[in-house]
C-alpha cells in the first residue's frame, strides 16, 4: 500500500501527510522509507528505560530525539505530547514528565500502527 492509499489512516493518527509530502519533494516513494525506518527507531524504547531508572538526562535526550523524529515526520500529535515531556525533563521535574509516559505510548502506538499498514 502506498502512502496516498493509506493517506486517511495515517491522518487519522495524526501524521500531517501533506506537508510531510512537501518536505519530500512531493516523492511519497521517500516519505514511505522514513516512515517505515520509523518503525525500527529505539528512542522510545530508550526513554521508557530512562524513566524506569529515573535518569532525567537520559530521559531529555531520547525525549529530545523522539521529538525531532516526529517533527521532521510530521508526526503533529507525538510531536506536541513529547515536546511537553521534553520541557519538562528539561525543567528536572522527573514525576510530572514521567506521569505523561502512558498518553504518549497510546499516541506512539497510533503512530506505529498506521506506519505499519503501509507494509
Amino acid at each position: 500500500m502506498s502512502v496516498l492509499d493509506k493517506k486517511e489512516e495515517l491522518i487519522a493518527a495524526g501524521i500531517d501527510v501533506d506537508s510531510v509530502l512537501q518536505r519530500f519533494m512531493g516523492s511519497e516513494k521517500l516519505m514511505e522509507k522514513f516512515l517505515k525506518r520509523f518503525l525500527d527507531d529505539v528512542t522510545f524504547g530508550q526513554l521508557c528505560d530512562s524513566i524506569a531508572a529515573n535518569d532525567c538526562d537520559g530521559a531529555f535526550r531520547a525525549a529530545h530525539t523522539l521529538k525531532g523524529v516526529a517533527g521532521n515526520l510530521g508526526m503533529t500529535e507525538l510531536f506536541d505530547c513529547v515536546s511537553a515531556m521534553t520541557e519538562k525533563f528539561r525543567a528536572q521535574d522527573m514525576s510530572s514528565a514521567a506521569s505523561d509516559l502512558e498518553g504518549l505510548r497510546t499516541v506512539y502506538e497510533k503512530v506505529l500502527e498506521a506506519v505499519k499498514k503501509l507494509s
